[in-house]
């Protein structure tokens, strides 16, 4: 049995009549740039997100980037975020002229650890306290408790600052700034830049505990950009607010991509900004478009940045399919983790996810409802699993193998093996399983079955 990580093919095959005829009716009409499929699908994918407003932008990087610009950051700036995720994060940092600050991972979700958050702006801001404590009110919802800005150089005068937003929520290694090498980031090198934004990332489609983080960034006066590029309809019960909340709907603004590998994947390059605040949105237009708002009356320097009117029509077929397919990789988590945790011994640690003997399978805290974009195992014999699954005809893939803090493209910033130990530890062990929404459970039960007899030999204990 062959079984592909990804099967791009199916999904395309079903719906060929329907993206076809949105080709044909673009090609008939000469609407290739704006027009009623872009609109279109901004109301669709908003109403979607249960935001107030949404912009189709040409990739997820782009919409990291514009919304962290919309929003006021620059030169000056620290935005926080996590060494564990895609380089596109820090890189909409960096082209800000901004400087990234990485703090460490909760080992349990993968996310940013709101404690660790807490812990960093404490020393950044020199705010006197201990360290968080589990019966604290600050405490994170994993606990088990109940419960300026300078604009870039391509701002229009410095008019994209504002005031932190409102917000709500809970709560180190060392952690420090990477003043990135980009030619934008030309700041006094004795003014050290300040924090001014926090970016949690929802991994793998599992959303970040945002409680936490939004109670945390408004106690320092920041704001939160949520980077959803891979958690397209995933769900966070907000216990403030007593709801469940979609991903890219609780920061001032989120970045969503439409790689065509993605939940909601374009036949190409894709992304958008979803936001409730109608300044931003429009900021955003203007900074897809060349600064401007009307043709040819420029009040600032932008970007060519916009999403074609082909690819937002064959998003907005795609969209009608998106829940149902969000619903089919949770039934196919859910069989990998019965089958893989079948007979595992059981565990006292609260702190242990979920564990076969030999594999640990992904944590799902009760105010998560992930999308599962992946489905994370770990291992310490990962490169021998991995190797042996390919051996039986079973792609697999790794998210990610090195570090943010670690790539070549950040050595210039002091940070080496060692400063974040969570990351490290699991980008040693993370191994991606198939996973798409037409996976079979025919294939998921050989995946599992191949796991399980490849630590047959093995006398391991978790």
């Amino acid at each position: 049995m062959n079984i592909p990580f990804l099967d791009l093919i199916t999904p395309h095959r079903e719906l060929e009549e329907e993206l076809v005829d949105i080709f044909r009716r673009c090609l008939r009409t000469a609407s290739f740039v704006g027009g009623e499929q872009v609109q279109g699908f901004e109301q669709e994918f908003a109403q979607f997100c249960e935001t107030k407003y949404c912009v189709a932008v040409n990739s997820g990087t782009d919409a990291l980037r514009f919304a962290l610009i919309a929003a006021g950051i620059g030169p000056g700036d620290e935005v926080i975020t996590v060494p564990n995720t895609f380089i596109a994060t820090t890189e909409a940092i960096s082209q800000t002229g901004a400087s990234i600050a990485f703090v460490d991972i909760d080992e349990k979700t993968y996310n940013m650890d709101p404690n660790r958050l807490e812990d960093y702006l404490k020393k950044r801001f020199k705010v006197r306290g201990s360290r968080l404590e589990a019966n604290t009110k600050h405490a994170t919802r994993n606990s088990g408790l109940s419960f300026k800005t300078n604009a870039s150089h391509l701002a229009p005068n410095g008019s994209f600052s504002r005031k932190s937003q409102v917000a709500s929520g809970k709560g180190s290694e060392l952690t420090y700034s990477i003043n990135s090498s980009n030619p934008m980031n030309s700041r006094n090198p004795r003014n050290k830049p300040q924090p001014r934004a926090v970016l949690p990332v929802h991994l793998y489609g599992q959303p970040a505990d945002m409680d936490s983080i939004l109670e945390i960034a408004n106690k320092y006066g920041l704001i939160v950009i949520e980077d959803a590029c891979q958690a397209h309809g995933a769900l966070y019960y907000s216990s403030k607010d007593e709801r469940w909340k979609k991903a890219g709907s609780m920061g001032l603004a989120a970045a969503f991509s439409f790689y065509p590998g993605k939940n909601l994947g374009a036949c190409g390059e894709g992304g958008a900004v979803t936001t409730n605040d109608e300044t931003i949105a429009q900021k955003i237009r203007m900074l897809r478009d060349h600064g401007q708002a009307k043709k040819y009356y420029h009040d600032f320097e932008g970007y060519n940045g916009r999403l074609d009117a082909i690819q937002c029509g064959f998003l907005r077929i795609k969209l009608k399919h998106l829940s149902d397919w969000n619903e089919k990789r949770r039934h196919n988590a859910s069989l990998y983790t019965q089958l893989l945790n079948t007979a595992a011994p059981q565990h006292s640690s609260t702190a242990t996810p979920q564990h076969c003997s030999t594999v640990i399978t992904p944590y799902v805290p009760s105010w998560a409802k992930p999308v599962f974009h992946l489905y994370i195992i770990r291992t310490q014999k990962r490169d021998e699993l991995q190797k042996y699954l390919s051996e039986n005809g079973i792609n697999t893939a790794l998210h990610y193998p090195i570090p943010l803090h670690l790539q070549n493209a950040y050595k210039n910033s002091s940070l080496v093996n060692g400063n974040y130990p969570i990351t490290e530890k699991v980008s040693q062990e993370i191994l991606s399983l198939p996973m798409f929404p037409g996976l079979t459970s025919e294939q998921i039960e050989f995946v599992s079955s191949k796991i399980k007899e490849f630590y047959s030999s093995f006398s391991l204990e978790p």
